[in-house]
């Protein structure tokens, strides 16, 4: 029994000594049968650019907020269940030595928290650090790590805020850095990628996750938990694969360099709410807002920024004390029309392009810094 146990441990040996054989015999056949390739003229061997290694390498600032890239779960199985904003950003950036192939990479630190806890204050502070390090001449451009939840919106407001055409990649992850399938890693590999290329500047600020390259103007989050949850109504500018940025399409709405608004010049943001829209909505949420100190109300209205017949006088009631009154939907993409369900001339309200309502906070907000005049604020949220 003994004996027969031995050679069936070695019979899987053989045969893996008997291929190595075979292969090692067909390569000796083919390389004795192959002729000599001609020796390549001197001119053809000159170099006619500085190899890849030679070439100057991008300076990168990596920004870390927290979110998921930074967190930890208890089990390689906890791909949801985890804690968020554990691991500092000078951690994550060592995690992943690939990166230094690329750019030459620091981290800063700037915040330590889940996105969701993200305010304006918060918001302020990070654009006008990232509008400090894209005026430093030794700096061609900046990733910053942030959390899922909310990354659509401050992608948005750095878009529309930030006076540089470097670079600006905002990245997160679906899953943390502990679990099995993490994506953390090559998600922050094509960020410092995407802000390294040439071809990255004057396109406003981007987000990367999950090999694609968003516009932060048209991103969105669609999914709870799967890696390619992040979503454009218009597809995404274009791809990273296999260590190349590939564009296909260009923003083309203002931004950055091309708006109205200098981060520099902005210290504080007017108070704006969403109400959002189910059936029995209770009217008292609009009153809650203006009671709140809301200079605006994004109604995230059903359908086509429809208002139940119950929340319209209450509406108008907020217009009537100087509260601007967005219509938005709630439906998740498409334009609202003005004048459609609701007769938005007759009310003094105004309604969204495309923008979710998350976003449409952000552009409310900024637009109030500039006027407060209801047809200017029209123009700015059909124009951004």
């Amino acid at each position: 029994m003994a004996r027969t146990t031995t050679l069936q441990s070695v019979r899987p040996i053989a045969a893996l000594l008997l291929c190595a054989g075979l292969l090692t015999g067909t390569a000796q056949a083919q390389t004795a049968v192959a002729p000599a390739a001609p020796a390549a003229p001197a001119a053809a061997t000159a170099p006619t650019a500085a190899a890849p290694s030679q070439a100057r390498k991008a300076n990168i600032v990596i920004v870390g907020t927290g979110g998921t890239i930074a967190g930890a779960g208890a089990s390689a199985i906890n791909t949801a269940a985890y804690q968020s904003a554990v691991v500092p950003v000078d951690k994550i950036i060592a995690s992943v030595p690939e990166i230094s192939k690329v750019a030459n990479v620091k981290g800063e630190q700037i915040f330590q928290i889940g996105s969701e806890s993200f305010n304006n204050e918060r918001l302020l502070k990070l654009g006008k650090r990232v509008s400090e390090l894209l005026k430093q001449p030794d700096v061609d451009g900046v990733v910053i790590t942030h959390g899922t939840d909310t990354i659509e919106e401050t992608a948005y407001f750095l878009n529309l805020t930030l006076k540089s055409d470097k670079p600006v990649v905002v990245v997160g992850s679906m899953r943390p850095g502990t679990a099995l399938g993490a994506d953390g890693a090559l998600n922050l590999y094509d960020a410092v990628l995407v802000a390294s290329s040439p071809e990255s500047k004057g396109k406003g600020t981007l987000v990367v996750l999950n090999d694609e390259i968003h516009t932060g103007r048209d991103v969105t989050k669609s999914n709870t938990f799967k890696t390619e949850t992040f979503r454009s109504p218009f597809g995404p500018l274009g791809y990273v694969v296999e260590g190349r940025t590939i564009y296909y399409r260009l923003p083309a709405r203002p931004h950055t360099t091309a708006t109205e608004w200098d981060i520099d010049r902005i210290d504080r943001l007017p108070e704006v709410a969403i109400v959002y829209a189910y059936g029995n909505a209770n009217p008292g949420s609009v009153d809650a807002a203006v009671k709140n100190g809301a200079k605006a109300i994004v109604y995230a209205g059903t359908g086509n920024g429809s208002v139940g017949e119950y929340m319209v006088e209450p509406l108008k009631a907020a217009r009537a004390k100087g509260v601007q009154i967005v219509r938005a939907s709630r439906t998740g993409s498409g334009v609202v029309i003005r004048n459609g369900e609701q007769p938005d001339d007759k009310y003094d309200w105004v309604v969204v392009d495309d923008q979710l309502p998350q976003k449409a906070r952000i552009l409310t907000a900024l637009a109030l810094t500039k006027t407060n005049d209801t047809r200017e604020l029209q123009k700015i949220l059909w124009k951004y």
